[in-house]
């Protein structure tokens, strides 16, 4: 068939394809049974883990999670209440971990006094967690059970959560 006995099928075809797409089912495992064309209702806020323990990280450079309720922490470009216990100067009193020395640096590598700005948003990488059921289905094996597969066996069970 030439290419234009093809196009001229394909649309020919097209508007007979329409109401057969309409009357599938169509659903998305996060949105549940809301149709795609309306709006869902978000599911209430879960609550946040509090236990303050450090957890484990699951791969290499991964920014440590927040381990305790951060509700009501102003973080904005005006204060970062973040800072009133990392901070290199509070920890002394405060006992919780320093910030990493990686932000103190600029984009050239250098070191800096302050808090770099681009570091200054804490919730962009690190984020508090909740028990929540995940939304799509995740067999995530962390690198140290990869590592520590002994040879020879093919499958690998998903890491349990720490």
């Amino acid at each position: 068939m030439n290419m234009k006995k093809l196009l001229m099928t394909l649309l020919l075809l097209v508007p007979l394809a329409a109401p057969l797409a309409q009357a599938i089912d169509f659903q998305d495992g996060m949105r549940g049974a809301t149709p795609l064309d309306q709006t869902t209702q978000p599911p209430p806020i879960a609550n946040t883990d509090n236990s303050d323990i450090k957890r484990a990280r699951n791969y290499a450079m991964q920014p440590p999670v927040v381990p305790h309720k951060i509700d009501g922490y102003q973080l904005d470009k005006n204060a970062n209440k973040c800072m009133m216990c990392h901070a290199r100067t509070r920890t002394q009193e405060s006992q919780a971990p320093m910030i990493s020395v990686t932000h103190f640096m600029d984009r050239q590598g250098n070191f800096l006094a302050e808090l770099s700005p681009r570091r200054y948003f804490c919730l962009q990488c690190h984020v508090p967690q909740a028990d929540l059921k995940p939304l799509v289905e995740n067999d995530f094996v962390d690198v140290d059970t990869i590592m520590s597969k002994p040879p020879g066996k093919p499958s690998l069970a998903p890491a349990k959560k720490k």
